[in-house]
């Protein structure tokens, strides 16, 4: 494995941050840390910057163990969250600093100055400074200063959660596609599930300082482990005594609607609490018994309306045994 962690923990105060977290990522790979705020996916990432000092670790990097040396010495490239741009500093000016740093020569600084403005379609900006550049845009620059060294790995602490939600869109977007194009090494911070399942390669959900699942969306969708991860990665319906099971989860889109004149064992009747138009689906809040149940539809409905009564069928293929996990 191109990066691998060992026994990470990290406590504050007495309280622990990290606890014992073991993780591989291969070379090229795309994995992000997801979980609530506390979880502490940013001490770990602190921790593999060399940002923060960890009560135990192994960290090596191609072999190689990172454990005393230092952040500066780790050559990673680094975004967070604030763009820490340097606000006297042309666009260029705020790329080149890091290879000024390093003592690049000055032809192969200008051209690889050249090269990252590209990379980010901001060639026409270069002369600009951050104060006249969107959101959006700062943290384009941010991500070219963090590229421009070459560095062995990508480091992103919550990039995108300071614009709003079309910027974000459009810049995950464009996040995946450089480091797809760049095959760089990339760990990113993120309470965002959508921003997650979208960039991923692998997703490592925290809870409590620990991992509780990592794998690829679609099987931290589909197969949860626990609870935790159900309700963390996507929507999750929590049903009783549907089929034999005594607890069981079932996502909003396989809940069906049915006939109300059927009277199968298997379907039941609810009515609408809500109804929510969210553009290509409607999202229905149910109470079915002395439970509330949530549908994704595609399209609108405005045949269910609060108030409406329904059937529903939940197919047994649908349903995720929660009394076997924790």
């Amino acid at each position: 494995m191109y990066l691998s962690l060992r026994g990470v923990s990290k406590s504050f105060a007495g309280v622990r941050a990290v606890d014992d977290v073991g993780l591989d990522v291969a070379r090229g790979e795309f994995v992000c840390f997801l979980g609530p705020s506390g979880c502490g996916k940013t001490t770990l990432l602190r921790i593999i910057a060399g940002l923060e000092t960890p009560d135990a670790a192994q960290i090596r990097l191609d072999g190689e163990s990172l454990t005393e040396i230092p952040a500066r010495s780790r050559n990673f490239g680094i975004v967070f969250q604030s763009y820490s741009l340097f606000p006297n500093m042309s666009v260029a000016r705020n790329i080149r600093y890091g290879l000024e740093c390093r003592r690049w020569p000055a032809r192969r600084m200008a051209e690889r100055v050249d090269a990252m403005l590209a990379l980010v379609n901001l060639a026409d900006h270069a002369g600009k400074f951050p104060h006249q550049l969107s959101g959006g845009q700062q943290q384009r620059v941010a991500l070219a200063r963090a590229l421009a060294p070459e560095p062995a790995m990508l480091l992103l602490d919550e990039p995108l959660s300071a614009l709003d939600a079309k910027v974000r869109e459009e810049l995950r977007a464009q996040i995946k596609d450089l480091q797809s194009r760049l095959r760089i090494t990339t760990i990113m911070v993120t309470h965002d599930q959508g921003e997650a399942m979208e960039l991923a390669d692998r997703i490592a959900v925290m809870n409590g300082g620990r991992i509780e699942q990592i794998g690829a969306p679609v099987e931290l969708y589909e197969r949860p482990v626990n609870r935790f991860v159900a309700e963390f990665v996507g929507r999750m319906n929590f049903v009783r005594d549907i089929h034999g099971h005594d607890s069981a989860g079932v996502r909003p889109e396989h809940i069906e609607l049915a006939d109300l004149s059927s009277c199968s064992p298997e379907h039941r009747r609810g009515r609408v609490e809500r109804s929510v138009f969210l553009g290509s689906t409607t999202r229905i809040t149910l109470r079915v018994d002395d439970e509330r149940l949530v549908l994704e539809l595609p399209g609108r409905r405005d045949d269910l309306a609060p108030g409406a009564d329904v059937a529903i069928r939940i197919p047994a293929d649908a349903l995720l045994r929660l009394d076997a996990i924790a």
